[in-house]
């Protein structure tokens, strides 16, 4: 999730200020975003997520990243952070600091109201753009529902949507599956989770 960009700078630079930064920023054709912070509902879906694909792929050769694993995207002059990552085969990076991937197989954002037309269509289509990405995931933050983007032979898009929490979430390119009602184990929506309160002004 991002913010209204603050300076121009080239890659190289960009990615000098970036190594070093306390919070993170995305980078796009000169342009850089801060990432603004994510809401209770967006950290235990994506949490959630990630550790279901992490236990299921746990003996195979992929590797499965969160947020913080920066991925590069040459045709589009974008530095991003996913909010999930998986890399299947011999993972590619940038350069020698090993912290820009460039070959992810599956990549996951989960939505919020500012970002979700983003997310759907301009970085979706930056996404595309990836010779290795075989499946895009998008997962709502205000009510259970997942939509799976998968690449067909032909270069189109494949979308699978699931909004039951009975629904299960399959995956081609890696041997998972995710159920929906485990993605959003303890999310509610539109109430205040138990214990908090509001302070009075």
């Amino acid at each position: 999730m991002s913010t209204r960009p603050q300076t121009f700078l080239t890659p190289q630079e960009y990615l000098e200020i970036e190594r070093k930064a306390e919070f993170r920023s995305e980078y796009h054709a000169g342009e850089v975003f801060a990432m603004a912070g994510a809401t209770r509902a967006h950290n235990l879906i994506n949490t959630n997520a990630v550790a279901e694909l992490r236990d299921q792929l746990r003996h195979s050769p992929c590797e499965v990243y969160s947020k913080d694993m920066r991925v590069y995207i040459p045709a589009a002059d974008l530095y991003t952070y996913p909010d999930i990552v998986v890399v299947c085969e011999k993972p590619h990076f940038a350069d020698e600091e090993f912290d820009t991937l460039l070959n992810p197989v599956l990549l996951g954002e989960v939505l919020s109201p500012s970002t979700e037309v983003y997310d759907r269509t301009d970085k979706f289509e930056m996404y595309q753009t990836i010779p290795s990405l075989n499946e895009y995931l998008v997962l709502a933050a205000n009510r259970m529902h997942g939509d799976l983007f998968t690449r067909q032979p032909d270069g189109k898009w494949l979308l699978a949507p699931a909004s039951r929490a009975e629904d299960f979430i399959e995956f081609s390119s890696i041997p998972c599956r995710l159920s929906l009602k485990d993605v959003y184990e303890k999310v509610e929506f539109g109430t205040e989770p138990p214990g908090m309160r509001r302070h009075s002004p």
